[in-house]
Formats: structure tokens, C-alpha cells, sequence
């Protein structure tokens, strides 16, 4: 029997505009690709990413385009009773694709996100080179003419041209209030011929960690095509041998259940390690002739993952959150988009690179939004790897999407396909039906009855996208992962409405959209689970400049310039920007590295906020209030002002290092609050005021710790302390949970004298004679405070470059660390500094000679 044999279809591609006679074959960029990538590298286009040449470069989503190649037929055994065929595999052609071999029509599709496998046994050559073609229609008018044909379906959606509903393309190529529109085609992911009798085309397996934790369970299957009748399964772990043993093969599958004592489990960073099993199908030919055909692996991890929903303690709904081995999991994390309009240049490393930054980002998981793409591979190895949980998306966003009967059949099978490309990966804790297409439907008042459980009724509603929600995707992951909880939508609450904060997620944007909250507010604006939240902030300056055509001599290089707000989609980011600095602090647009300083101070203090006073509802078990907040968005996929923490370069704005803090193993949080108390009931001049502090400290450890809580205060106008006290010896803080420590008057020398909003007050954690935690509180808004230039600041290298040592005499509010070289990078950042204590950041990239510099709120 003829073993597998694949053979990547990658070298010698060529492309065309088919609708132009002045086009001709020019090769590719690279392979995989998509056409705007080949026509960079051919000089046709400028970079779209440069200036405002996104606009000149719209009509090549309106063109028709043409890919070919050329290869060599392989040897194929031709013996008598072989059944040995030839199959071209696609794994993904960006978008209405058709497929001729040698002249002959053998594939036409109408979506990126299905795999193809076509046989070609019968129209590959026998002498002589095989020619493939694959020619592009333009998507956006396909989409065009599909809403032609459907008037009957109430189009709508926010974000991108209506009639991106209509096709299964990645939703943010036809642009969104973070990115541009780029509407790409091409084979995007890997072609492949493969030789073979036999196959294992589907490896895959169900694994159950008993509530002990002591043993677990694998059954393990391989789906057969082909006449083969053996495969022998392998477990190992780090190379060692753990378990073996060999199926025959029936109806086309083989199984095997493996039962493993003492697993090596899998945890979420910081709760334990990433131990990751391989298992290997080996397709053998028979019993007495063992040789193998075809092998496949996967690594998987055993763990025992659970969505809690139940009522909770003291507060209306229920819970919303992750338990992982029996351990309640706080998710802090991010909202991840594509990091790149153009996928195929996205390399492995730059995969890894970024959940890297999310796992060192103290963060626990990452949300796959639906308005972009499956991701590949590397992606959910790093976060399989790193311990980063995945919440993940189907495909669908901020619409109301059709439901005739061929897109169903689209959508089912994408969602059978992908499901069945990831379902081995044990970061990924839930799938989500959508994103925010519940929210949609409740704007535009769709017809939605929670109640109504006729599946097919919803077909004839306004808003039959349901079916896809609550019928299809529901349907796949039930038959196919049984044990990843499936959620509808993103947000959801069980049919409720879905601002509810009580029951499921809730995306919170009532800070920066809808009533515009100060970010100070966030713990009156949490829920279960806050799975978006955000504020915007420029990008680094050298961010910008790689955008500017002339870089740092271009005209436009300044904050209100046209060319830096063409690269900021969110409507309205103008005004919203300049709301929120205008109320917290004082600013200037120039210089312009100062503005970038100022909105990236604003963005840190608005999420550090959220995650502070969000963590602060995480009160243990039965008191899950609020279990965790995802930042909109941990990235870009294009160099651009937007709500991301870290820029298209991976370059970290200063709020990636606030949310690093709050979300550190152990942290502890200061609210203020003033209240006015009339002496009598008539009076509105004899009112009594009081200034008062909360303390409390988030322990999401798996130990109990007992700590001295020391508490300072000093006047930020001469720099003096007025405060200095133990308040609490020996203070117990059980783990996983936070605790409330204490309430502080706001420390004064004079009461009732106006001294309290000039009072900084710093909270410290101390273990064993070791400050564990740290926490600066600063009388808001920030615009009021009367801040002191300091004249001993200093920020020194260590004589090993690696440290960099900050003091100062007086109160420094976000003072920032700069480097002009990106090799350097920082432990952390944008930290607040009181006199008489040493701040130690870990820095590396650094030499003797590096020069680093300072920014500070109140500096110019």
C-alpha cells in the first residue's frame, strides 16, 4: 500500500488583474499570499499602511484576479489493485474562488474559512507540467449582488459595508472603527497534493479529568479514508513513553481509551505549569506487514475546564466564571484582533511574540473577536504553551446576518470545520456564538422572543440569524466538544437583555461610547464579566512616524493633522479624546510626543481603574460578583490610533504596564470618597464634608498570606509626608480573592482646611519584612493638583544595565520611562513616585552607554 506523500504546491506562482488587457503574469510575493501583498512587492501599489494610500488602493477589491502555477505529476502506483490517488488540498482561498487543473473546472468555493479537498487523479498529466489556475471574483460586488437578491432580509449592521453579512470573509477586510479597508483574495493559507491508498483525515479525542484531579481519561480516535485496517496510538509526554496501543479500524475509525493516573495537568499561567501530551496516529498497512502509511500528532493538555453559572451571595443573577482543575480563575486579559490586514505575512514568531507580551502582561486570557479570522496554528500553541485561556468566536460581528439556505449550509460547514481544526487545543475554555449581534438586534428592536423554542420560526423572523446562534453553531459544538461550554453571543445573559450586568458578559462601553462615564465610575459599571471595555490612546511617536511620508520632517506631524486622524477609524475619536483629557488633566497638542504622553497617561489610569475596582467584586466563593475583565483590544493590525494597549510594531503603551500591575498575583487598591452631610435640613452653607479611603488587597495566589498594611501620605504641593503608619499588623488575606483591609479619614494635618485634595496617599503590602504590593492614590481629577517640579529626579541605570533606580523629592504622578532604542524595553513603566522611597524597574536591551529619559504629568 502507498504511503502518504504530501507535496506543498508553493514555488512558481504568478498573478494577474484578469480584467485589464495591460495586466500581465508577475510573480508572487511570497506563498501563501493575497494580491495586495504581490502587488506591493511588484511595485504597482505603495504600502497601503503609508500616509492615506489606503484610498488609492480600493479598487482592487472590485477587480477580478488570477493565480497560477505550475507542477510536476508525481509517481502514483498504478499496480494492479492499488487505489492510490492524487488530492489537491486547499486550506483556505480568499474568498469566491474557481479552481482549473490542466483546462478542466474542479473547484469553486464561497468562503476563506473551509478547507477543500478536491481528487485530481483523473486530470493530472501524465507527461509534461500540470497547470493550475485560480481566479478571484471581487467579493464586495459578489456580497452586492447576494443583498440584490434578498431584499426581503432587513440588512443592517454597524462597522463596514452592508454587504459584508452576505459573504464568509473576515469582516474587518471591509474595514471597522480600528482599521482600514482591504479587501484581499488569494490562496491565503497552504496548497498541497497529496499521494495516498490510505489517510488518517481526522485525529481527535475526548479527555475527562476526574473531580479528584488523580486520574484522567483519553479516548482517542482516527477518522480512516482508504482501505487501511490498523493504527496504533502513542501518548508521550516530553519525549517519554506514557501509553500505546493499537485499533482496528471500523466504519472508518479507529479508537482507543487510555486511562492515565497522576496526570501531569494543565493550568493558566500563574496557577500552575503548561505540561502538554502528543499523541501520534500511525496508519499501518496489516498486522503481518507493519509498515506505516500515514502519521498524524497533536499535543493536547489534560485539564478540567468549567464554565460556573449559579446564584450567587448578597446579589441578584449569577455567575459567570472559569474554574480550571477546581480553581476559580479571575480572567483578567485582552480582546485580540487580526495583527494584520494581511495574514500571510504574520509569521510564527510574531505569534508567539505577541501572546508572549500577553502572558508577561500578567494577563490569563485572550478573546478571539468574530470579526476576524480563525487564527492559525502558532497562535493557539503559544497561548497552549504559555497558559493563556481562549475565549473564542465564531466568525460573525455587529450585524444582522441573512439565513437562506445557502449560507446555513456555509456556515455549518465552517463551523464543523474549524471546530474540528482546534478543538485539540486546551486554552480554548468556551466558544461564543458572536459578536455583539444580540446588541444589534435590541437596537434596531429585531424580533426576538427567548421564550419561543420553534427553531424554525425564528427562520421567518427579522432576526433569523438566530437559528445560526442557537441552532447551528450550538448543534456543532455540542456533537463535536461536548465539554467546552458553548455561549450564544458575546455579550450574553441568557436571553436577557444584554446590558444586564446580573447574568452573562456584558461589553461595558459606556465609558468612551453611549453615555461617556468618567472612567472613575468603572466599579458602578462592572458585571459577571466584562468581556470589552476601552480607551483609545496614540500610539508611540515612532509608530506614527512610520505612517507620515516624510517621517519625522513631515509636515503633518502633529496631533489634529490630517494624515494622523485618517489613521484613527473611531467615529467621533476627536471629541472623545479631548472629553476625557479635558476632564482629567492638564495638556497641550504640542509637542506632539507630549499629547501622545497625555492620552497614554489617560488610557492607563482608565483601564487600571476597570481592572482595579473590577477585581475588587472577585470576594471568593459564592461572591464571584464580577470574574473578569478583557480589555478592548491587546493589538492593531495597522499602525493607527485605536483602543489597543500595545501598537501594530508590539510597541506598549504605558497602559499595557498599568493593567500589568493590577493584574500582578497580589495587588492592592485605594478608592476615595467625599461626602457632604447638611447640619440641618433646610441649609445649604453649613454642610459638613469628610474625605475617606478604602483600602483593599486582591490576592489571586493559591496561599493564604498575612501581611502589615503601611500606609503614607504626603502634601503634593511642598513634597512633605504627613502620614506614616502601620494600620493593620498581621493581616490576613485568604487566597484567590480580595479582601477589604481597611477605612482611612484622608490623613491631614488640619481638617476642614482644603488640605485633603492635595493629600497622595501610598498604600503598601508588606510580607515578611518585604513589600509585596504597592498602590499610589491621587485626589481626582488629576487637572486640579498643583504639581511640583522636581529638582532631584533621578532615573540611574545600573552598573549592569540591567535595573534602572528612580527617586525623587517630591510626588511624581506617571512618570515614564523613554529609550530612543527599541531594543530596550522595560519591566514596567509609568509608575507614580513618592519622596523617600527607590522605584526599581528590570530593564534589558540596555548597555553602559544607553541613554534613558523621563516624561512626567505636570512636566510642561
Amino acid at each position: 500500500m502507498t504511503s502518504h506523500t504530501t507535496i506543498p504546491i508553493n514555488e512558481d506562482w504568478e498573478f494577474k488583474q484578469v480584467d485589464s488587457k495591460k495586466s500581465k503574469w508577475l510573480p508572487v510575493a511570497q506563498f501563501p499570499t493575497n494580491v495586495h501583498l504581490d502587488l506591493i512587492a511588484n511595485n504597482i501599489i505603495a504600502d497601503p499602511f503609508m500616509g492615506k494610500n489606503e484610498l488609492d488602493v480600493q479598487w482592487i477589491g472590485e477587480a477580478v484576479w488570477a493565480y497560477k502555477t505550475t507542477f510536476e505529476t508525481p509517481a502514483i502506483s498504478t499496480q494492479e489493485g492499488s487505489a492510490a490517488k492524487a488530492v489537491l488540498a486547499f486550506d483556505g482561498l480568499d474568498t469566491y474562488a474557481t479552481v482549473v487543473l490542466n483546462g478542466t473546472e474542479i473547484l469553486k468555493t464561497e468562503s476563506m474559512f473551509i478547507r477543500e479537498r478536491v481528487d485530481v487523479t483523473a486530470y493530472l498529466k501524465k507527461d509534461g507540467p500540470n497547470e493550475l489556475e485560480i481566479t478571484f471574483d471581487s467579493a464586495f460586488l459578489k456580497g452586492k449582488q447576494i443583498v440584490d437578491k434578498y431584499p426581503e432580509h432587513k440588512w443592517g449592521c454597524w462597522n463596514g459595508d452592508v454587504s459584508r453579512l452576505a459573504v464568509r470573509k473576515a469582516q474587518y477586510h471591509y474595514g471597522w472603527d480600528w482599521g482600514p479597508t482591504m479587501l484581499t483574495c488569494g490562496p491565503w493559507r497552504p496548497i498541497n497534493l497529496e499521494i495516498y491508498e490510505s489517510r488518517i483525515a481526522d485525529l481527535y479525542f475526548r479527555t475527562d479529568v476526574e473531580e479528584s484531579l488523580k486520574a484522567a481519561k483519553v479516548i482517542a480516535n482516527a477518522d480512516v479514508e482508504g482501505s487501511a485496517s490498523l493504527v496504533k496510538f502513542d501518548i508521550t509526554l516530553d519525549g517519554e513513553a506514557v501509553a500505546s496501543e493499537q485499533a482496528k479500524v471500523v466504519d472508518g475509525r479507529a479508537t482507543a481509551t487510555f486511562n492515565i493516573t497522576d496526570p501531569a495537568l494543565w493550568y493558566p499561567i500563574k496557577y500552575g505549569n503548561q505540561p502538554l501530551y502528543t499523541i501520534t496516529a500511525t496508519l499501518v498497512a496489516t498486522r503481518s506487514e507493519a509498515y506505516d502509511i500515514h502519521v498524524e500528532s497533536k499535543r493536547f493538555g489534560l485539564r478540567r475546564a468549567e464554565l460556573i453559572q449559579r446564584p450567587l451571595k448578597d446579589q441578584p443573577g449569577e455567575s459567570f466564571f472559569f474554574q480550571v482543575n477546581n480553581v476559580p480563575i479571575f480572567c483578567g486579559g485582552s480582546d485580540w484582533i487580526p495583527a494584520d490586514n494581511f495574514v500571510p505575512r504574520i509569521s510564527p514568531e510574531k505569534y508567539y511574540d505577541w501572546v508572549k507580551l500577553v502572558a508577561d502582561g500578567n494577563q490569563v486570557m485572550i478573546r478571539v473577536w468574530g470579526g476576524g479570522i480563525f487564527e492559525e496554528q502558532p497562535f493557539y500553541d503559544a497561548c497552549d504553551e504559555l497558559g493563556i485561556l481562549v475565549w473564542q468566536d465564531f466568525l460573525f460581528g455587529c450585524g444582522n446576518y441573512p439565513a437562506f439556505p445557502e449560507f446555513l449550509d456555509l456556515v455549518k460547514r465552517e463551523a464543523d470545520d474549524n471546530v474540528k481544526i482546534l478543538r485539540h487545543h486546551p486554552s480554548i475554555v468556551i466558544w461564543a456564538g458572536n459578536n455583539e449581534d444580540y446588541q444589534y438586534q435590541e437596537s434596531e428592536n429585531l424580533t426576538y422572543d427567548f421564550e419561543n423554542k420553534d427553531e424554525e420560526s425564528w427562520l421567518k423572523t427579522d432576526f433569523p440569524a438566530r437559528y445560526i446562534y442557537e441552532k447551528i453553531l450550538s448543534d456543532t459544538c455540542r456533537e463535536l466538544i461536548p465539554d467546552v461550554p458553548y455561549h450564544p453571543g458575546s455579550p450574553w445573559g441568557k436571553g436577557r437583555d444584554t446590558h444586564d450586568n446580573t447574568v452573562g458578559d456584558i461589553h461595558q462601553w459606556n465609558v468612551w461610547h453611549g453615555t461617556q462615564e468618567k472612567y472613575q465610575n468603572f466599579d458602578k459599571l462592572g458585571g459577571r464579566f466584562v468581556s470589552e471595555f476601552g480607551m483609545e490612546a496614540f500610539p508611540n511617536i515612532k509608530t506614527i512616524e512610520s505612517f507620515l511620508p516624510l517621517g519625522k520632517d513631515d509636515p503633518d506631524r502633529y496631533p489634529q493633522s490630517s494624515t494622523v486622524d485618517f489613521h484613527n477609524k473611531a467615529d467621533g475619536h476627536e471629541r472623545r479624546i479631548a472629553l476625557y483629557l479635558v476632564e482629567n488633566m492638564q495638556y497641550s497638542p504640542n509637542p506632539i510626543e507630549q499629547y501622545i504622553y497625555s492620552t497614554q497617561l489617560m488610557q492607563g489610569e482608565c483601564l487600571a481603574s476597570a481592572y482595579r475596582l473590577w477585581k475588587r467584586q472577585w470576594k471568593g466563593p459564592g461572591r464571584e460578583y464580577c470574574a473578569g475583565a478583557l480589555v478592548w483590544q491587546i493589538n492593531d493590525c495597522w499602525p493607527v490610533t485605536s483602543w489597543a494597549i500595545v501598537d501594530y510594531y508590539l510597541r506598549p503603551k504605558h497602559a499595557y504596564y498599568t493593567v500589568k500591575r493590577e493584574m500582578a498575583p497580589l495587588s492592592c487598591g485605594i478608592t476615595r470618597t467625599l461626602t457632604t452631610t447638611p447640619r440641618d435640613k433646610h441649609t445649604r452653607v453649613y454642610v459638613d464634608t469628610k474625605h475617606t479611603i478604602e483600602i483593599w488587597g486582591s490576592n489571586l495566589t493559591l496561599r493564604d498570606m498575612v501581611v502589615d498594611v503601611v500606609v503614607c501620605a504626603f502634601d503634593v504641593e511642598t513634597g512633605k509626608e504627613t502620614y506614616n503608619k502601620t494600620v493593620k499588623s498581621a493581616f490576613s488575606l485568604p487566597q484567590n480573592q480580595s479582601t477589604e483591609i481597611i477605612a482611612l479619614d484622608v490623613p491631614v494635618k488640619k481638617r476642614d482646611a482644603g488640605e485633603e485634595s492635595r493629600i497622595v496617599v501610598a498604600a503598601y503590602l508588606i510580607e515578611d519584612g518585604v513589600q509585596v504590593a504597592r498602590y499610589v492614590n491621587w485626589s481626582e481629577p488629576l487637572k486640579y493638583a498643583h504639581f511640583m517640579k522636581p529638582q532631584c529626579l533621578t532615573a540611574t541605570l545600573t552598573a549592569d544595565a540591567r535595573t534602572v533606580e528612580i527617586s525623587a523629592e517630591v510626588p511624581i504622578k506617571g512618570l515614564a520611562l523613554e529609550c530612543e532604542d527599541d531594543e530596550v524595553k522595560f519591566a514596567d513603566n509609568l509608575v507614580d513616585i513618592v519622596p523617600g522611597e527607590v522605584v526599581r524597574i528590570g530593564v534589558v536591551g540596555a548597555r553602559k552607554n544607553t541613554v534613558i529619559g523621563t516624561r512626567y504629568l505636570g512636566m510642561i
